[in-house]
């Protein structure tokens, strides 16, 4: 018995090593990213409440219909590792070109729909005018860069089913790194540059005007399209994969291979699309409560989102891991490597509880001086560390079933959970409460549904993860095979 265990123990220190190194560049790519997002806010806040409101309310619109994109582009992950794990290199380059072509439909698609439907779902949702006018400004500027950011995605799922996942990272702190200085000058204009470092600045210089949200829009997309221009660049001269040879000859397209990839990936972006929707359309829920309000949810959703990322990382890491094993025919190996991960993350959970307890309240004083906004943020933080757990384990979870290449029934737990549980249960408890028992909770309310949808989530895929995993590994259900 303790051979084994020590065997045992062994693989699984070895598995872990190999997940973390793929994982910790997705999770420095991801949080350079979150950076941009954070420095939006932290930069629009500085400049006015209401900027600060419309730039929150416009990422929950922006936000979901590029997660959407990056979702169904994720599709070609497992495509990508199953062919490398299994040999079949040469079949990599026309899969990564259908997917290529798909980004450049779903990029232009949301950039139509941002330039065109946002006032009206403003309108439904009863944002304030003021704030609509500036959120419309800034997603109309935001929609320029859709294509890049797909663009982006797409060839981050190529570079990451190859177990290349450091590009990802330094091109999005190249991203970062065109964001902040653009969003500086955007949005405060002359007047901001002096105050950093002089009236000794050029006249044409110091009457820079100030253009708020929509100069952060602007900068949000300068950055999609340097992130998508580099990955192209890295893509096309990197030498480890030079032997895809991606650039050498465009492939027209193909519906097989369109449909194989959208088979996979369309249900990943869907489930991503509803957990989003969950949080855009709290929010837009939330702006009727006011300006405070808004700025309190989008600090304390952006501070626990940054924790979040690890997991997030580690779940897209365990595509590639159980992909990468099935491809090579060891099928109980695939269900002890989604196992482990599992494992792995729900560790990182409760060590991020920890940071959340003794790091929230200095944390929050970064983002506003409002003492008000602080406050109320504060309590959302600590509801937040309740979902921390169930967050962490529903994402690693649909991580390993969609190495499995079982994505449908992620969509269907997640619309289920995300849609009916915790939006629909949220807004119940946040407008109307417990009937006599409990007054209308407000903001509250809605994070208490997301702990209970996230956990729903949590428990549903957990179930599914098991029975899946156990019948692959005992011969008696086949994972479909990449062409």
């Amino acid at each position: 018995m303790a051979p084994h265990a020590s065997s045992l123990l062994a693989t699984s220190r070895r598995e872990t090593s190999l997940l973390m190194r793929l994982a910790l560049p997705i999770c420095g790519a991801q949080l350079a990213q979150a950076g941009m997002g954070v420095t939006d806010v932290m930069m629009t806040g500085r400049q006015s409440a209401t900027d600060l409101a419309a730039v929150s309310v416009g990422s929950s619109l922006w936000m979901p219909l590029m997660l959407f994109m990056t979702g169904t582009l994720m599709g070609l992950t497992p495509i990508v590792a199953q062919l490398l794990g299994g040999g079949r290199q040469a079949r990599i380059r026309p899969n990564v070109h259908q997917a290529l072509w798909v980004a450049l439909a779903l990029g232009l698609i949301a950039a139509l729909l941002l330039w065109f439907t946002v006032m009206p779902i403003f309108r439904l949702m009863g944002v304030p005018e003021g704030v609509a006018e500036l959120s419309a400004s800034y997603l109309s500027a935001v929609a320029f860069g859709m294509p890049g950011v797909a663009l982006f995605q797409a060839l981050r799922a190529f570079s990451d089913g190859m177990n290349h996942t450091r590009p990802s990272l330094t091109i999005s702190l190249v991203g970062l790194g065109v964001n902040i200085p653009s969003n500086f000058v955007l949005i405060y204009g002359g007047a901001g540059l002096t105050g950093l470092f002089g009236d000794w600045l050029p006249a044409p210089i110091q009457q820079l005007p100030a253009l708020g949200a929509w100069g952060c829009g602007i900068a949000t997309a300068l950055s999609m399209w340097t992130m998508g221009l580099a990955m192209c660049r890295y893509t096309r001269r990197s030498q480890t994969l030079g032997a895809i040879e991606l650039w050498r000859t465009p492939t027209p397209p193909s519906w097989h291979l369109i449909r194989q990839l959208l088979v996979v990936g369309l249900p990943i972006g869907v489930a991503i699309f509803v957990e989003v929707t969950l949080f855009t359309l709290i929010a837009l829920f939330v702006a009727s409560f006011g300006e405070v309000t808004v700025a309190a949810h989008q600090v304390a959703l952006n501070f626990t989102s940054i924790l979040f990322m690890l997991p997030l990382s580690l779940g897209m890491a365990l595509t590639v891991r159980v992909g990468n094993t099935l491809g090579t025919g060891n099928l109980r190996g695939a269900r002890f490597v989604a196992w482990n991960g599992i494992a792995v993350c729900l560790g990182i959970a409760l060590f991020n509880n920890l940071i959340i307890w003794f790091g929230a309240e200095p944390v929050i004083a970064l983002y506003t001086h409002n003492v008000e906004v602080q406050r109320l943020a504060l309590s959302l933080v600590v509801l937040a560390m309740l979902y921390q757990v169930s967050d962490s384990l529903q994402v690693t979870m649909a991580g390993a079933l969609r190495g499995y290449k079982d994505t449908r029934i992620i969509m269907v737990i997640t619309l289920i959970s995300y849609w009916l549980v915790g939006l629909a249960g949220g807004h119940w408890l946040g407008t109307r409460g417990l009937g006599q028992w409990v007054a209308p909770l407000g903001v509250h309310g809605y994070w208490i549904g997301l702990v209970a949808g996230l956990s729903v989530a949590a428990l549903l895929l957990g179930w599914r993860l098991q029975a899946i995993s156990r019948a692959v590994s005992e011969g008696r259900r086949h994972v479909a095979q990449s062409d």
